[in-house]
């Protein structure tokens, strides 16, 4: 029995510490201003994939957990669908509109990454000299070459 009972707490342990291994987290800037944000904020994260969410009224920085087919970006998107920007995705005047007046929050103009900013692109056979080369296989793939930060190249 305390065999079993052994076996039993290690397969536990074993189980739990690779379940822990892929838990990623992360944190970022989330724009907002009081409570309601923050009730707003961690509900988007956890709709997006998050298991974890807390969004810290003071800093603006929001740290989430996430596993599985939950990512960075759904989780930035489905706050942004909120009324929130942050750092890569910027909520629609729309959705921002429809925040609470004093959720409303000054807005900041968030920057378009551009296309040779991609993963894809961003590869080392990508770039030349700090500039993409539209003639490398990765960005054909990307379709970095047909976009115009790259025919500038």
């Amino acid at each position: 029995m305390k065999t079993l009972n052994c076996f039993l707490f290690f397969l536990f342990i074993l189980v739990a510490s690779i379940a822990s291994a892929q838990t990623k987290s992360t944190t970022f800037k989330v724009s907002g201003e009081c409570g309601t944000c923050k009730k707003k904020i961690e509900k988007a994260a956890k709709s997006a994939g998050a298991s974890y969410a807390a969004w810290n009224t003071d800093t603006k920085m929001l740290t989430v957990k996430y596993a599985g087919a939950a990512n960075k970006t759904k989780i930035e998107e489905a706050i942004a669908g909120a009324g929130y920007d942050t750092p890569d995705v910027k909520a629609t005047d729309d959705a921002y509109n429809k925040l609470d007046e004093c959720c409303q929050y000054e807005r900041a103009t968030v920057a378009a990454k551009s296309c040779c900013d991609s993963e894809a692109c961003t590869k080392s056979a990508c770039m030349k000299d700090g500039k993409c080369t539209k003639e490398a296989a990765c960005c054909k793939e990307a379709g970095c070459d047909q976009k115009e930060c790259c025919k500038k190249a």
